[in-house]
């Protein structure tokens, strides 16, 4: 699959360049999704079991090591996968709250959905 925003990836990985696990984990995550073509929800937990529904447009939260990464995933034939946001735990409960609804307010604030 073709990443879309995959430089905000690289920008926390250049934030935290002394931290070798979340580089590693971020690297993983990168390779595991180009890698597979997902066409369904279990094809994607299959390989990334961190992989948290939040929303059924095909939003997604990874966990890579201390930080979060939220990602939509188009589930077509030549599907995209897009970095929406990424930042450490302590951002993401700040954000986000740990509460879907404040992740649907997020998202269609930022007209992502509908």
């Amino acid at each position: 699959m073709e990443i879309v925003g995959k430089k905000q990836l690289e920008k926390l990985k250049r934030k935290n360049k002394g931290n070798i696990a979340l580089k590693t984990a971020i690297d993983d995550l990168v390779r595991d999704l180009e890698n597979h073509t997902f066409q369904t929800q279990e094809e994607l937990k299959n390989i990334r079991p961190d992989a948290d529904s939040v929303h059924s447009d095909g939003f997604y939260f990874f966990n890579i090591n201390v930080h979060r990464t939220l990602i939509l995933i188009e589930f077509e034939e030549d599907g995209e996968v897009t970095i929406v946001w990424c930042g450490s735990h302590d951002k993401y409960e700040e954000t986000f709250k740990n509460n879907k609804d404040t992740i649907h307010k997020w998202l269609k604030d930022r007209e992502w959905i509908n």
